[in-house]
């Protein structure tokens, strides 16, 4: 059995790995173009085209993938491409691009989404972080059918993970993609054992969030919100955007923070200790944050103690 994959970032990187592990026959590999990045932004790869490379896939990085769209001959070539290449299934995990009708149509099982949500809670571009965010207990990955709908696909399997109260974005996804790896490695043993995939349920109409693409600017903290809030806040955006407070007109992000529910009154901001005995604790409009770990522009995430050392914060107020 033959799987093409279409995929571009690190949780996209671990599924390709572990279907390549198991042995599948992968002809061809889909990604984004390279782009720049880094302080350098010099052009790079993604985290999947670097997999396939080293382990000799061809890969293949179109523009688009829409016949009717702004890259039509792009399009037309990539289609070719697919047409030409013997399959009998796409894989697809964070890809970045839109499938139309004209790709999903071409493999005889279609085209099968990893997605690190419980659908159809969190369909969208960045449902870990929208997860960690709005405090959710649970989530977990559900693989699909894809149809042209956004994430709208009928669900072929789905598990669960417990969201723990100081998981960060990074922490989650890590073990969710580890999840869906070993999740669609189940799926396509099944259909290369027995030509077929699971039975699939339609995801219910109750209970459908769409998780927005994460803007920089999402990650300036209001300390006038509760530290419950905030707390979340810093969770989902370790390690992208990074949470950020201003010191002195100087931008810090905090990396890891604990919640404190109670705290003595004071103006949302203000430094109630700073030391190394105490850590750094912040209040909020409601309840307090003690900050584990902070980073100033130019320099690298340090344990609070450390940070003191060379950027002193007692009785200064965050903005």
């Amino acid at each position: 059995m033959k799987i093409i994959y279409a995929g571009t970032p690190e949780f996209a990187a671990t599924a390709l790995q572990t279907l390549h592990a198991a042995g599948f026959d992968i002809p061809l590999v889909l990604t984004q173009p390279d782009r720049p990045a880094g302080r350098g932004m010099q052009m790079q790869a993604s985290p999947v085209k670097q997999f396939a490379a080293a382990h000799g896939i061809p890969v293949a990085q179109p523009v688009s993938l829409r016949l009717d769209g702004k890259y039509p001959d792009v399009a037309k070539d990539a289609h070719s491409l697919l047409h030409s290449t013997p399959h009998d299934v796409m894989v697809v995990a964070a890809y970045g691009l839109i499938l139309p009708r004209s790709v999903l149509d071409i493999p005889r099982h279609g085209c099968i989404n990893i997605h690190a949500s419980l659908l159809p809670r969190w369909r969208g571009a960045a449902p870990i972080h929208r997860a960690v965010e709005s405090g959710d207990a649970e989530t977990g990955i559900t693989i699909m059918q894809m149809e042209e709908g956004l994430d709208t696909g009928p669900m072929l399997a789905m598990e669960r993970m417990p969201i723990d109260g100081d998981m960060t974005t990074g922490d989650l996804h890590d073990r969710l993609a580890e999840m869906g790896g070993r999740m669609i490695v189940d799926i396509m043993t099944r259909l290369k054992q027995q030509g077929s995939l699971p039975p699939a349920t339609p995801q219910p109409d109750a209970g459908v969030t769409y998780a927005a693409k994460i803007a920089k600017e999402e990650g300036a903290l209001d300390l006038s919100q509760a530290a419950a809030v905030l707390h979340r806040k810093i969770r989902a955006f370790n390690p992208f955007p990074g949470a950020v407070a201003h010191f002195n007109d100087i931008p810090v992000k905090f990396w890891r923070a604990d919640l404190l529910e109670s705290a003595p009154d004071a103006e949302p901001g203000k430094v109630l200790a700073a030391s190394p005995q105490d850590g750094v604790i912040v209040a909020c409009g409601s309840g307090a944050l003690r900050i584990r770990e902070l980073q100033k522009p130019g320099s690298k995430r340090l344990p609070a103690a450390e940070f003191l050392k060379g950027f002193p914060l007692e009785g200064g107020r965050f903005r």
